[in-house]
């Protein structure tokens, strides 16, 4: 993963200042149950809609299962369609490989799509150590290159700032990007966007080199395919003369005929929209149109490891769509950076701790990010049963198991928690060890019912200032099933 985040402390320290920013709360607030509310009358559409998301998680998983397959097979695609495949183990590979290319070319600068790939490896990063200069031109990826910031949100990785922090910021840096600063700049959307245009156009007429990530890769053909809502892509994909792509090894697609199926999907989960505004395709090289040399860097950087485990390997049906952020209460009030990662959210918390390959805290901490609640899977276009996966490497996590990591022996340590919780839990184990201790609690319970508060006292108070505890009942399940005819029919 990128340097960028390591040394990130732990999700619970990371958020703590997170959920006391009121200006960070209202912009994630709004983002976010607008981007889900217009989703959900998207995908309300679709009559087929479960059976599309069916058909997603059935292709992805077949093409998991066979992945040595399907990429041997998109490597020779490729080749015969005069590309030249690389294969890179982990993020310093990648790293090397591409800046070696661009350096070849002789160029200093590089136009970069928005990639997720690009920012797990910190490619900018690596380019800027060797002398290049790499511009982001998706519009959300400017703002938070130009503030020097770190991306919040996988569809809109500025999702942490509100039209007037923008404003500002494109006032401060665009001046020290080689033009002037806009003068008399407002916060209104129309303008923002006619000044990164402005900004842009220059560098993207002037690139001989881009560098994009890819949404899909289809095998039997080679076809590599970006969608995006802004033209910027299309631009970095046909105007430079060499184009470089950094792809995961999980988005290959088996055929064109698979493909459908996630063009469907992928539009209505991310943007709401019925088809993107841009789906470009390309295949190779053509004499007379794009890029006249195309380069195809797979990258592995932990993929393998994940696909190795059973339960954790599902969350590479991932199509970044980002729906499983716009639901997340956690999301909403801890934000993107709290994840310490390029991939925040629900899916970051299983995808994250599976594809690094160093021990942090951040990485213990991660998969207790969640409340379970499950709305994460009710939204995921490929059914990533993502609270499933959260137990699964809670549990690996309590078990401190080592985890292997290119030949390294990696152990993540336990996540402590409160010390109250801890106490709570030794009581807990205690009660449900000692089964005549736990039926006399619960039949004290009951019978003093009616003097239990229905809020928390003291610390907790801030648990059920937005709900009730849950109401004990009149006799417990035990005592009702020794009582009726269940437990004389069981003593038979």
């Amino acid at each position: 993963m990128s340097g960028t985040y390591l040394g990130m402390p732990a999700f619970p320290e990371a958020a703590h200042d997170a959920v006391r920013n009121t200006t960070l709360r209202a912009n994630l607030r709004h983002a976010t149950h607008t981007i889900r509310d217009k989703r959900a009358r998207a995908v309300a559409e679709l009559d087929d809609w479960a059976r599309l998301r069916e058909a997603g998680k059935q292709i992805k998983d077949h093409t998991l299962r066979h992945l040595e397959h399907y990429l041997v097979q998109l490597e020779e695609s490729v080749t015969a369609a005069g590309g030249t495949v690389h294969w890179a183990a982990d993020a310093d590979e990648a790293n090397r490989i591409v800046t070696r290319l661009v350096l070849a070319t002789g160029e200093r600068e590089v136009v970069k799509v928005k990639s997720m790939a690009t920012q797990e490896i910190g490619l900018n990063e690596a380019l800027e150590a060797e002398g290049v200069r790499a511009y982001e031109t998706d519009l959300a990826e400017l703002i938070v290159q130009l503030g020097d910031d770190r991306p919040s949100h996988i569809l809109v990785p500025a999702i942490h700032r509100n039209r007037g922090e923008i404003r500002d910021i494109f006032r401060e840096e665009m001046g020290s990007w080689g033009r002037p600063a806009p003068e008399g700049l407002t916060d209104t959307p129309a303008e923002l966007a006619e000044a990164a245009r402005l900004h842009l156009r220059e560098k993207f007429l002037r690139a001989k080199v881009g560098v994009s990530g890819a949404n899909f890769m289809v095998a039997e053909t080679g076809t590599l395919v970006v969608v995006e809502s802004e033209g910027n892509g299309r631009m970095c994909l046909t105007l430079p003369e060499t184009l470089i792509s950094v792809v995961g090894i999980e988005k290959i697609v088996p055929t064109w005929q698979d493909l459908e199926v996630f063009l469907q999907t992928l539009p209505r989960s991310s943007t709401a929209e019925r088809m993107n505004p841009y789906t470009s395709t390309w295949t190779g090289t053509t004499e007379s149109d794009g890029p006249r040399t195309f380069h195809l860097v797979l990258l592995d950087n932990g993929r393998t490891d994940t696909l190795a485990d059973e339960v954790g390997r599902q969350a590479l049906r991932c199509i970044r769509c980002s729906a499983c952020l716009n639901v997340c209460p956690v999301y909403e009030r801890a934000g993107g950076h709290a994840y310490g990662s390029v991939y925040p959210g629900p899916i970051g918390a299983i995808l994250s701790p599976q594809l690094r390959g160093t021990q942090s805290e951040i990485d213990a901490s991660l998969p207790y990010a969640s409340s379970l609640c499950g709305a994460c899977y009710e939204v995921c276009p490929v059914a990533i049963d993502i609270p499933e996966v959260l137990v699964h490497l809670r549990e690996r996590v309590v078990e401190g198991g080592p985890v292997t990591r290119r030949g390294t022996k990696v152990t993540l340590k336990p996540a402590r928690g409160h010390a109250a919780e801890r106490a709570a839990m030794r009581a807990a184990r205690w009660a449900f060890t000692h089964p005549a201790a736990l039926a006399a609690g619960q039949r004290l319970a009951a019978r003093t019912r009616r003097f239990h508060p229905r809020t928390v006292p003291g610390p907790g108070r801030a648990w059920t200032d937005t709900r009730d505890l849950p109401q004990v009942p009149a006799e417990s399940f035990r005592d009702w099933w020794q009582r009726t005819d269940g437990g004389k029919e069981a003593g038979k």
